[in-house]
């Protein structure tokens, strides 16, 4: 901010240690892939090292589906995300990737989803999509409403802004699967059209972060 006679004025808002995790070697991020192969790419925007990590499943928000819900459909998916995460606790060793608007974490469902940590603690890669449409605000959190949290369970974060020249982020790939979603939680089924449950396995997601780079990239290796 400026003074009144112009000078610079600092305000120390936020001050946090920043902990990464992951390999300490580089991660070689694949250069030339088929552009429909990508589920995002990005550059920057990232906590948590340098990773190669496959992915078995992705929990998607659609964000223009979200943006649209009233408030009280936007908590119902709030702990539709907390039954998901359940779910995968109870399945065992299964790598999950989730995905939706603005702030994992608000406690203003206009900023994003409203959980708690305890709703998506047994995710490994966390995704906010800065989304601008409807009234939602694409503001994002960058991780800092559960930073020690995502350290300390080892969760790779990203935040993702479609609109940036050189991002891409491409969710046909994902819709282009059979959505889970009835068959995991039936009771929750009416919700299909906004949270997508897809088992990714076959398309052999793979998600690579270099900490040199500062790049990101979620890559299907299967066909």
């Amino acid at each position: 901010n400026l003074t009144e006679e112009g000078g610079p004025k600092i305000c120390l808002v936020q001050c946090r240690p920043m902990q990464t995790t992951g390999t300490v070697e580089p991660v070689e991020i694949p250069a030339e892939v088929e552009v429909r192969r990508v589920l995002f790419k990005s550059k920057g925007h990232t906590m948590g090292g340098g990773i190669s990590r496959r992915l078995d499943r992705v929990i998607y928000v659609r964000p223009s589906v979200y943006c649209r819900a009233p408030l009280n459909r936007r908590y119902e998916i709030a702990r539709l995300i907390g039954r998901l995460n359940r779910a995968t606790s109870e399945r065992g060793e299964v790598t999950t990737m989730l995905m939706g608007p603005g702030r994992w974490g608000t406690t203003t469902p206009s900023l994003g989803v409203p959980v708690s940590f305890a709703e998506i603690n047994n995710t490994n890669v966390l995704v906010e999509i800065a989304y601008e449409g409807g009234n939602l605000m694409p503001e994002l959190s960058f991780g800092t409403h559960f930073f020690h949290d995502l350290v300390e369970n080892d969760i790779f974060y990203v935040a993702l802004f479609p609109q940036e020249a050189g991002v891409i982020f491409n969710e046909d790939l994902l819709r282009a699967l059979p959505n889970q979603l009835s068959e995991v939680l039936p009771d929750y089924g009416r919700h299909g059209d906004c949270v997508g449950l897809y088992d990714v396995s076959g398309l052999r997601l793979r998600i690579f972060a270099d900490v040199a780079s500062q790049g990101v990239l979620c890559l299907a290796e299967g066909e």
